[in-house]
């Protein structure tokens, strides 16, 4: 592993390697910033091709995650982690367990929630040795996915608004790839308000089902982005907007809940040029981050006072979309560009 010579290090503060021998755990913390509070940010449990990749995941995944919290306006900063395996062969109670005692180690500086690879109830389990866990059922606003669907509805209405020049989504066609907690929540709640939906899922049970339920059109994983569509929404992993499929994206804009959707700034600046608006994920998808503040402040060492509801602070996604989208129109620079200025500006970092 090389760490400061990362094309993904941006003077991370802190880098933590754990390993326990009898459960085959084998986990990277990254934290990115602490400058505005204690890093918060989920946990992936991933069957990385190689250590390396495991490593750019968490490093890049986890200075998202600063500029995520600091759009949102929260009082904490930026990391992530990521358990290395297969976790339907290597995810265990013991295992979690293991996880959580590590966690005990560094919550001061850092919390942490479900991401791909892990559930709720895994999340419960971790939460059961360590409190330095949020989006639990128990100890919190709930389940972080719920919130997370709702600010990505805010979000697509701020994209509605902005490219379209409309107000409702009745009749507008959206391609939504990944059916899993997330993105089945933005199908759902885009049916109910009048939309079409192309799906594709890696699991055809979940592709059945939307098509059940919603009236849907199944497309292939491989070929979605190219679907004839108003709005593109990938909701599954990241770096599905590369410069070779922006060319066969028909959408008029890219809004979704994954990660990391842009392979590369060469893929949005790709996108800008044909005239696509891309929402910046981590300013989209931040509803599950924003839902853990009130458990966040219940953690050891930790304190503070929630002012607004929920619910108007999941609708403040809207508001800020509409922000970087004029600023960037306004400096003539891409949607992600902006956003990045405006959030190393919030954590004081250097522009890079």
């Amino acid at each position: 592993m090389q760490f400061w010579t990362s094309s993904e290090f941006d003077d991370h503060e802190q880098v933590c390697l754990f390993s326990d021998r009898a459960t085959g755990l084998r986990a990277i913390v990254a934290i990115h910033s602490t400058k505005r509070g204690p890093a918060a940010g989920g946990t992936r449990f991933l069957a990385y091709p190689d250590e390396d990749l495991a490593l750019s995941d968490a490093l890049r995944l986890s200075r998202a995650m600063s500029y995520k919290t600091a759009l949102a306006g929260l009082p904490c900063g930026g990391g992530k982690s990521v358990i290395i395996g297969n976790p339907s062969q290597l995810k265990s109670t013991p295992l979690l367990h293991a996880y959580g005692h590590f966690l005990n180690r560094i919550g001061q500086s850092f919390a942490t929630g479900e991401d791909v690879g892990m559930s709720l109830s895994d999340i419960e389990i971790v939460r059961a040795v360590s409190p330095f866990v949020g989006g639990t059922s128990s100890h919190g606003a709930g389940d972080p996915s719920v919130h997370t669907a709702v600010g990505v509805m805010h979000g697509l209405r701020a994209v509605l608004n902005h490219q379209f020049q409309r107000e409702n989504f009745t009749g507008m066609s959206v391609a939504v790839q990944g059916l899993g907690a997330v993105g089945w929540q933005v199908a759902e709640r885009l049916h109910a308000q009048g939309a079409r939906l192309i799906v594709a899922d890696v699991l055809q049970a979940n592709v059945d089902r939307a098509i059940a339920a919603f009236g849907a059109i199944m497309a292939p994983t491989e070929t979605i982005h190219r679907a004839p569509v108003d709005i593109y929404s990938p909701c599954a992993l990241g770096g599905v907007v590369t410069e070779r499929t922006v060319a066969g994206i028909q959408a008029r804009a890219v809004a979704g809940a994954a990660n990391n959707q842009l392979a590369s700034p060469a893929a949005g600046a790709a996108l800008a040029a044909r005239g696509i608006l891309f929402a910046p994920d981590y300013v989209i998808n931040a509803g599950g981050i924003i839902s853990a503040l009130e458990e966040s402040y219940k953690m050891p060492g930790r304190t503070g006072v929630v002012q607004a509801p929920l619910s108007e602070r999941l609708a403040g996604i809207y508001d800020r979309l509409m922000a970087i989208f004029a600023r960037a129109a306004l400096e003539h620079s891409t949607p992600e560009a902006t956003a990045e200025r405006m959030a190393r500006e919030l954590i004081g970092r250097p522009n890079p």
